[in-house]
């Protein structure tokens, strides 16, 4: 890499009202707006990690910002701006050092507590489903698929939103029952649309879309909208298109590679997480760069 930084790991912006602390973002409330900081901080397996991964952050708020941009024709989504110069706000600008690169000012929303997640390949918890049910949320699927298989045609697999623990996979007719099937129609259909239009763009770009999630938000006038993140190694499964070969494990240019060390030293999967050692980092950050400059023809750094 071309240069050696301090990941974030977490921040403090006195002055501003810190609302949640996530796995990897900080949120902050401005007055009907939130500012999302994406930290450098890195999960697996529910468990947030003692290391940083260097410009993971930067890298999920480029790469969100590039996708709601790139989709915003066909959805509406929640950001406002990404550049600290048009948030008008003297605190932010105090901070411009540890926020620029990885913050967004979006819109306030009630977030609907479902995931939405859309696989058009299988891999990771649908090949563990597909393999003991041959299906995948109730989803009946053909015999005899193999692991990282392309679907016949993408499908819409929702899991609960879980605040601790595990997100847990549910059939469409539960999504139904928790939001109502007007709204749960919305959500496949706009997740679905976004994810096509998306694979499609990557796949020119020389990256599979196996599998991502998307997360909805209703606003005060009753439109859905896209929030959190949008098509980011953290919430999507990236396979470079060349060397794909069905049958087996795909390499990644998501976190997979990280999951795939821990699963390697047999960690037990409870906290505390090990330390990574300094190759796993680099690795880890080069893969998230790959990615980004990937889809957006752009080097980050």
């Amino acid at each position: 890499m071309n240069k050696e930084i301090t990941p974030i790991l977490t921040t403090q912006i006195p002055g501003l009202t810190l609302c949640n602390r996530g796995k990897v973002r900080d949120i902050y409330e401005i007055d009907d707006s939130l500012l999302i900081v994406a930290t450098d901080r890195i999960s697996a397996f529910d468990v947030v990690l003692p290391n940083g991964i260097p410009y993971k952050g930067k890298v999920l708020t480029g790469l969100s910002e590039f996708w709601f941009q790139y989709t915003s024709g066909i959805i509406e989504n929640h950001l406002i701006t990404t550049r600290i110069e048009h948030m008008n706000n003297s605190i932010i600008t105090r901070h411009k050092d540890m926020l620029e690169g990885r913050s967004m000012l979006v819109k306030k929303v009630e977030v609907v507590p479902i995931e939405c997640v859309i696989r058009g390949y299988l891999a990771g918890s649908g090949w563990k489903e597909y393999q003991s049910t041959q299906s995948i949320c109730g989803i009946k699927l053909p015999p005899g698929l193999k692991e990282s298989e392309k679907l016949p045609e993408p499908i819409f697999t929702p899991s609960t939103k879980a605040t601790t623990g595990h997100d847990e996979n549910i059939p469409f007719s539960k999504v139904v029952d928790s939001i109502g099937k007007k709204l749960a129609e919305e959500l496949k259909e706009k997740s679905m649309k976004v994810y096509l239009k998306a694979s499609d763009y990557a796949r020119n770009k020389g990256i599979i879309i196996c599998d991502t999630k998307f997360e909805w938000g209703v606003t005060k006038d009753n439109k859905t909208i896209l929030i959190d993140e949008a098509l980011t190694p953290d919430s999507s499964r990236f396979w470079p298109k060349e060397g794909y070969e069905p049958g087996k494990p795909q390499h990644s240019y998501d976190k997979q590679f990280i999951r795939d060390y821990l699963e390697g030293i047999q960690w037990d999967k409870k906290p505390p997480a090990p330390t990574l050692p300094p190759d796993i980092i680099q690795k880890t950050s080069e893969k998230y760069l790959s990615a980004y400059k990937t889809l957006t023809g752009k080097n980050l750094i």
